[in-house]
């Protein structure tokens, strides 16, 4: 069966169906790959039509679609059978999406041609102060601590360690243009720690494949194996789910960070 034609079928008689005016149109806002949508819902629509105007505009399947900030009134769960009216959307405020195209999918799926080899060079500094001193970087992050607004989709909660999942395109764009090309090889933990007071090195632990990016906070970096070749390694590779455990054991019995050797992380024992 067509995936695509069952739930549309479903999901939207409305491009035939007449709206009488003193029906009440609920407008939502969906950002999605940088990009701002608007769509146009009847109360009584649910979930599914949603995400098959969301489909619509931006041709990501709605199996594929994860809206990261969709909530029902009373803390209520979301089901695609969730009317529109039963959702907690906040004016000005849009949903965020993350999902991919079929066809970028695909390419990825592909074998390539080649091996993209990652350079990992640690310092070429010729000097041996650690970067985490360094007044001139201690500088630019207390500016950026001073200037830069995070977006929060959801609170921190309480008590509650810090995991920053592969930093490059979580705090800052690596590929963006820098003053420096020190400053790309920099990702500190010490922005989010600026920002939020909760967070410091005893309680913060960050992933990474690439071992530079923890020259600003090394001792609150784990180095990954990159998961590379993914069409040929996607059911081999394990690491993350040791890792879940290693995160489990660490938060339950240590309460400083400072004290444990990432590197050593699969042999930790409480």
């Amino acid at each position: 069966m067509d995936s695509d034609s069952s739930l549309y079928k479903r999901a939207r008689m409305d491009d035939s169906k007449d709206i009488s005016d003193d029906i009440e149109i609920i407008k939502v806002a969906l950002k999605w790959n940088a990009n701002m949508y608007h769509l146009e819902l009847d109360p009584l629509d649910d979930v599914a039509i949603l995400r098959y105007q969301v489909f619509k505009e931006t041709q990501v399947k709605p199996e594929r679609q994860k809206i990261l900030n969709l909530k029902a009134k009373g803390g209520k769960k979301v089901e695609d059978t969730t009317k529109i009216s039963e959702l907690d959307i906040k004016p000005g405020k849009p949903l965020m999406m993350v999902g991919s195209l079929e066809a970028d999918i695909a390419s990825v799926n592909e074998k390539p041609d080649g091996i993209d080899v990652i350079n990992d060079f640690e310092d070429e500094q010729n000097d041996n102060e650690p970067f985490e001193t360094k007044e001139v970087y201690l500088t630019k992050i207390r500016r950026r601590i001073k200037e830069y607004k995070f977006e929060v989709f959801n609170p921190p909660r309480e008590g509650k360690k810090l995991l920053v999942l592969d930093i490059d395109y979580t705090l800052f764009d690596h590929r963006s243009s820098a003053e420096t090309g020190a400053e790309l090889m920099l990702k500190p933990l010490l922005v989010i720690w600026g920002k939020f007071k909760q967070y410091g090195s005893k309680n913060s632990i960050m992933f990474d494949d690439i071992r530079r990016n923890f020259l600003m906070n090394p001792k609150s970096g784990l180095r990954i194996k990159p998961f590379s070749q993914c069409h040929l390694n996607r059911d081999k590779d394990k690491e993350l789910l040791k890792l879940a455990t290693y995160l489990k054991n660490i938060a339950e019995n240590c309460d400083d960070f400072n004290k444990l050797n990432h590197k050593k992380w699969e042999s930790y024992t409480p």
